[in-house]
This record gives structure tokens, C-alpha cells and sequence, in this order.
């Protein structure tokens, strides 16, 4: 499966979101490969102040989050402009930090935009293994311990039409399935 399909009903914007461990990273890539799009990955953006905060175990507060945001939304507003579809893994825990991603839109309106979100939802318990397994590993800045910081902020409004997807599955199968959406819908 490539984007021709896509991009013939429009283009598209994916954003996977969830708790860190959750595999924004992992399903991201393997799922911009399926559908020959670019994918950029959130903490891209971070500058190294919000890095350190993180392997420090620090949570972010909104006037750390809010600039970080705004340069990831300014860069999918670059995509929109250039009609170029991609994938972004953001955690994008709140509404009001997916509403900033979907004002990259410059024809937002609420059903109507190119900005998706798929959320990747696994207990607390398998995101702490994972993310147990990666602090041993040493693949990522971001401490563990703020998983529970990052489920207390999580809230998903329903309304928003978020596609969840199970992501106790292995990266395959959850990448099919999200195909299986994108493609064999009217979700675009």
C-alpha cells in the first residue's frame, strides 16, 4: 500500500499518539514505510532543555510543552502547504495540545481535518515494562518514572473521533490495522 490512494481523496496528516512506551516511534516509521510517506517523530522538536527535564524524571509543565507544539504544528503546517501527507508519533496527551497540532490546518473544521489522531493504548503495566526494558537499554532520554505523570494527563474526548488501536499487539498486526482504516474507509 503506498499514499496514491490517500492522496487521491486528500491529504493526510496521522498522528500517533499515546503515553511514552506506547510505540509512537516504532509503529510511526513501519507505518510511513507502508504508505511511502515521511514520518517525523515529536522529540525531534524538543529542545535539549525539555530532554534533560525528562532523563531527569521531571515532568513537563505547559510553558515547556506549548513552544515544543508549536514548532511541531509549524512543521506539519509546512507539510499541508507542500500537500505532502505524513506520519508524526507526538504524544499529544490532552485535547488541547491535538487541537494546536490540528490548527496546522489551515481549513480546520472539527471533522474535516487533515489531522488525524490514532491513539496507541496498552495497560500502564505493559507500558512499564517496555519502558523498563528501554531505560536498560538506554534508547531513550525520557525517565520511566514519568509514565504515571503522562497517564494522569491523558483525556480523550469521544468527540474527537481518535481511532484506537491496540497496541499489546506486535508492531505489524497494529500497523495493519491502522491500514485497514486509512484505507478501507471513508476516515480521509
Amino acid at each position: 500500500m503506498d499514499s496514491e490512494h490517500l492522496n487521491s481523496k486528500g491529504m493526510a496528516i496521522i498522528v500517533l499518539m499515546g503515553v511514552c512506551g506506547s510505540g509512537k516511534s516504532t509503529i510511526g516509521e513501519m507505518l510511513a514505510k507502508a504508505m511511502n510517506l515521511n514520518f517525523l517523530d515529536a522529540d525531534d522538536f524538543h529542545p535539549n532543555s525539555n530532554k534533560e527535564k525528562m532523563s531527569k524524571g521531571i515532568p513537563l509543565s505547559n510553558e515547556d510543552r506549548l513552544p515544543w507544539l508549536e514548532k511541531v504544528r509549524d512543521a506539519l503546517k509546512e507539510s499541508i502547504a507542500c500537500k505532502k501527507s505524513v506520519v508524526l508519533g507526538c504524544s499529544a496527551l490532552q485535547k488541547q495540545y491535538r487541537e494546536i497540532l490540528r490548527s496546522a490546518d489551515p481549513n480546520y473544521e472539527i471533522g474535516s481535518c487533515v489531522v488525524k489522531f490514532v491513539l496507541l493504548d496498552a495497560p500502564p503495566e505493559v507500558i512499564a515494562y517496555r519502558l523498563e526494558r528501554r531505560a536498560k537499554e538506554g534508547n531513550h532520554f525520557m525517565s520511566s518514572t514519568l509514565l504515571e505523570s503522562q497517564l494522569d494527563l491523558l483525556e480523550i474526548d469521544d468527540s474527537e473521533g481518535i481511532l484506537k488501536v491496540d497496541a499489546t499487539l506486535t508492531p505489524q498486526v497494529i500497523v495493519t490495522n491502522i491500514l485497514k482504516v486509512v484505507f478501507g474507509s471513508l476516515w480521509f
